[in-house]
């Protein structure tokens, strides 16, 4: 199980058996960054502890960011992903999981470059609504969460 894959762009720690679009991944990225990422696929056992140590957070999540500090040479930082998530959304929501995955690294990708669609007047939003245009994904998961 697992398969780490490191691509131009994105530093992949795969901790699954499932395999995805990487390529979609690694474009959306470069269109955004020249800086590399690292992606973390992993369960919801597993995300749910990390939720737990770091956001106090007792429950598994979709989607965690953790930026880097800036230095040269540095990795923007790592997004965290639930392929249990990313599954279960997708089929609910009747898109692939591959669909899934782009919109949560998307998301995943906007808090590393500073964004918050918490704290902002509707930045981020309109940001992810314009990537998600952009590559022809469903709706982003701002949209779907805020209505």
């Amino acid at each position: 199980m697992g398969l780490c894959y490191n691509a131009t762009m994105i530093d992949l720690d795969n901790r699954t058996d499932k395999s995805f679009n990487f390529e979609l991944l690694e474009t959306i990225a470069s269109s955004l960054t020249p800086l590399e990422i690292e992606l973390i696929l992993t369960d919801n056992a597993e995300i749910t502890q990390i939720n737990r140590e770091f956001r106090s957070i007792d429950k598994p999540t979709d989607v965690l960011s953790f930026p880097n500090d800036p230095f040269p040479g540095a990795p923007l930082g790592s997004i965290i992903i639930s392929i249990d998530k990313v599954a279960e959304v997708a089929k609910e929501l009747g898109h692939s999981e591959n669909d899934e995955l782009a919109l949560l690294f998307i998301h995943g990708l906007l808090h590393l470059l500073g964004m918050d669609h918490e704290v902002d007047q509707g930045e981020m939003r309109t940001k992810e609504e314009s990537i998600v245009r952009e590559f022809t994904l469903p709706l982003s998961l701002i949209v779907r969460t805020q209505g």
